[in-house]
């Protein structure tokens, strides 16, 4: 069934009540997406059996929010603000997300990165109660049905891992579950996609993590990793069964192994609606950083030399990524790929050299081989990275690699030796693995450093001058991709939506702010960057054939009509009455 504005809102409107028509008393403080906890009226105790169940008063949403911001003020660490905030969410859905939406850039670091690294470490540890789905391999066969247990029939998004890369903290098993939750809780937060069609899953094929296989509160299948070939079968299971039970579904790929990554997006995205946020979310953030790079130093994508420090599937996402980019500009796949070198834990790759992935294969230029590359020893090792430098004198320095400090001082003064104004983008994270600290960059370049990091550091003074790092965060652009894939339903995820989504998200930072090296817009203005940013999407959507709707004459206003709000439903007790 096509899809359009009131539809939409009828559908979720009908599953609530659906869900929920039937429920009295405390069923109903239980009910998280329900709950208005102290904001529930006169009327509604009366009629769904909450009189004496809840304080006799009636709260206002904005009292309520300066509650929660009264006790986040008391805990001790982000961590502890991250566990109330899990909390809030198993009580009060609505007030959980008026309390990210009131401050996101205080509040979005705190559920996601950098603080979701932590918490998937100690994910068992402090697990309160499951959210979403647990899909194991041993249900093989039975796919279907497990997802017909989910509650909501309309799913739009399903964000499924099978945790085999964590961040930059490798495999993480069952506890990588915190991070499809924390992604699917952006969409909603930074773009208002409406909460009741997401899905976050974790795809239980095991792990090879012995910490995690011999602790006991580890909550994920006690077995180690299958063959690829077992893997992809029950994949493919599971993505032909959503196709079934949820016909609208986008499945959001995260954080798999670079190599299932990559095949699996090969495999389906002609096929089905899904996408990789780890090689196309990724790159189009940094594509869009250095596109506003690009404004600082005054030089043309097609002209760049851009060198990789690691070779993962988010490095050849970019790489991708910025080869299609240069290609809606005219330039030839061959010739790109010609200006893009990696370097990984075997040296530079290059063509002919045994054992090459296959989708490092496009990069692999005739070049003569450096020996394996020890990043345990990084002192006698990042010469090699020096020579690649003075060799290929790359323009744009971009580390992917999560080797802490794998950026050194002769590295960033390689750099500056051969650019007015080296571009350094040192993206991964946790904090712990990144390549270079903006400090650092900005005093061993003595300041000409246009840097961006993979998580958000305070302004940096230096000889007297403020410097502004900037951060090349997903959220910028995979919540806006998904806002329009919601709202148009669309048919199939594309490429080119990414890089919409990078031009758009470059062309709201200012002038002004690019002066002060800001190569993203201000997270306090997410939600606003994130609706323009979707409208833009929205329209190649439409332009491509690729939406289930009726094109609607302005673009942003089709969006605003999706957003969700933080709001209490009027509606609960009419519902119930009517049930």
């Amino acid at each position: 069934m096509s899809r359009c504005t009131p539809t939409n809102k009828e559908t979720y409107a009908d599953q609530g009540d659906n869900m929920t028509a039937n429920k009295h008393g405390i069923e109903v403080l239980q009910d998280p997406s329900l709950n208005k906890t102290t904001g529930f009226t006169e009327s509604e105790k009366q009629s769904l059996g909450l009189t004496g169940l809840v304080p006799d008063v009636t709260e206002s949403i904005e009292t309520q929010l300066s509650r929660v911001l009264l006790q986040l003020k008391e805990k001790a660490t982000d961590l502890d603000r991250f566990i109330y905030l899990m909390n809030l969410l198993d009580t009060n859905e609505t007030l959980f997300y008026r309390t990210l939406m009131s401050d996101p850039a205080r509040f979005l670091e705190i559920v996601y990165d950098p603080t979701i690294g932590e918490a998937c470490l100690k994910f068992d540890h402090i697990m309160r109660r499951p959210h979403g789905m647990y899909l194991s391999i041993k249900r093989k066969g039975h796919v279907k049905e497990v997802l017909r247990n989910w509650p909501v029939k309309d799913v739009r998004f399903i964000c499924v891992t099978n945790a085999g890369r964590i961040l930059g903290l490798g495999d993480l098993g069952a506890n990588g579950m915190g991070i499809p939750i924390g992604k699917l809780q952006l969409y909603t937060a930074a773009a208002g996609v409406p909460p009741q069609g997401l899905l976050p899953m974790y795809l239980d094929a095991g792990t090879n993590n012995e910490t995690y296989l011999s602790d006991p509160l580890y909550v994920g299948l006690r077995q180690h990793r299958p063959s690829s070939d077992e893997l992809y079968a029950f994949v493919d299971e599971f993505v032909e069964a959503v196709q079934e039970v949820f016909p609208n579904c986008c499945i959001h790929f995260e954080d798999w192994t670079g190599v299932d990554a990559v095949a699996l997006l090969a495999r389906y995205r002609n096929r089905v609606s899904c996408y990789n946020d780890d090689l196309q979310g990724t790159a189009g953030v940094t594509l869009a950083g250095l596109i506003n790079a690009l404004k600082i130093t005054g030089g043309e994508l097609k002209n760049q030399r851009i060198l990789f420090l690691g070779a993962g599937s988010a490095a050849i996402g970019l790489a991708d990524l910025v080869v299609s980019a240069l290609g809606q500009e005219g330039v030839a796949k061959e010739v790109a790929r010609q200006q893009i070198r990696f370097f990984d834990t075997q040296g530079l790759v290059v063509a002919g050299r045994p054992g090459l992935a296959a989708h490092k294969l496009p990069y692999a230029h005739k070049l003569p081989s450096s020996k394996p590359f020890n990043h345990l020893d990084l002192a006698t090792e990042q010469p090699q990275i020096v020579t690649a430098i003075e060799d290929f004198k790359p323009t744009i320095l971009i580390g992917v690699s999560t080797v802490g400090k794998l950026f050194s001082q002769e590295v960033v003064e390689a750099m500056s030796r051969h650019n007015e104004r080296p571009i350094i983008f040192a993206l991964s994270n946790p904090t712990q693995k990144h390549e270079c600290l903006p400090q650092d960059a900005y005093a061993w370049s003595k300041g000409k450093a246009v840097y961006a990091g993979g998580v958000q550091f305070p302004p940096v003074q230096l000889g007297g001058q403020t410097y502004l790092p900037s951060q090349a965060n997903n959220l910028y652009i995979f919540p806006a991709v998904g806002m329009a894939i919601y709202a148009t339903n669309a048919k199939r995820v594309t490429d080119e939506m990414f890089i919409e989504a990078a031009h758009a998200v470059a062309d709201q930072v200012t002038p002004e702010q690019l002066k002060l090296g800001m190569l993203f817009p201000p997270q306090s203005n997410i939600l606003e960057v994130e609706i323009q940013t979707a409208a833009r999407v929205a329209k190649l959507v439409f332009d491509s054939g690729l939406a289930r709707v009726e094109r609607p004459s302005d673009l942003v206003s089709f969006i605003r009509e999706h957003v969700y709000k933080p709001e209490y439903r009027e509606e609960v007790t009419s519902a119930t009455r009517a049930a």
